[in-house]
């Protein structure tokens, strides 16, 4: 996919007030310092579209980014460590799972884990209840390039494992690197043959 235009939309709190649904929409969700802005800017080929910070919990909005007037990318607050107080965290938990559960189309969410690291609970617990609520969701490993391949293979591997357990079927998962635009190709990828498979549904059913 060639993104020839991204654009900031929109920031709300509240899922009445985002835009219209009527393009297909990715949301991108991840514990807190995992490296969500820096992987959008890499994706949509903008250094500063979304806003990095080296302080954990800066997203605290529904933020809204229009690609190629075709669809819209989400920037969603994190979960996990952030440093705010216990309500801001319950109101951000109580946005969030609203939006998952109202937005109708919402055609698939990012999780994006730090490939640095071995499985977290944090994580488990967020994909296990995307799966009980009929969320659909990928995994994107983030931050590949700050460690060896091998240990990242090693990190990815344990996360697949532990999945297993309670998942008859995986997700689809991605391995990227912002600085290195790895998995840029293969991420934008999906999105693409994703909503071609949308759109070719939605002719039959016409």
């Amino acid at each position: 996919m060639l993104i020839q235009d991204a654009r900031f939309l929109t920031s709300n709190s509240r899922v009445e007030e985002c835009p219209a649904p009527t393009l297909p929409e990715y949301a991108f969700i991840g514990r807190s310092n995992v490296g969500k802005s820096s992987l959008i800017n890499m994706l949509t080929n903008q250094k500063g579209l979304a806003k990095t910070s080296s302080q954990p919990g800066k997203t605290q909005l529904i933020n809204h980014f229009l690609i190629n007037e075709a669809w819209y990318l989400v920037d969603l607050p994190g979960y996990g460590y952030a440093k705010i107080s216990k309500d801001a965290r319950a109101k951000w938990a109580r946005m969030i799972n609203f939006y998952l559960r109202q937005r109708p189309n919402l055609t698939c969410v990012m999780v994006l884990l730090d490939s640095r690291h071995a499985p977290q609970a944090a994580d488990l617990e967020f994909m296990e209840q995307l799966g009980t609520e009929g969320v659909p969701f990928v995994m994107v490993f983030t931050k590949a390039d700050k460690q060896s391949s091998s240990r990242t293979s090693q990190n990815v591997v344990q996360y697949l494992e532990k999945m297993r357990e309670t998942w008859d079927e995986l997700p689809l998962h991605f391995v990227t690197s912002a600085e290195e635009k790895n998995g840029r190709d293969e991420l934008l990828g999906f999105v693409a043959d994703t909503n071609q498979r949308m759109a070719t549904q939605a002719g039959a059913d016409a």
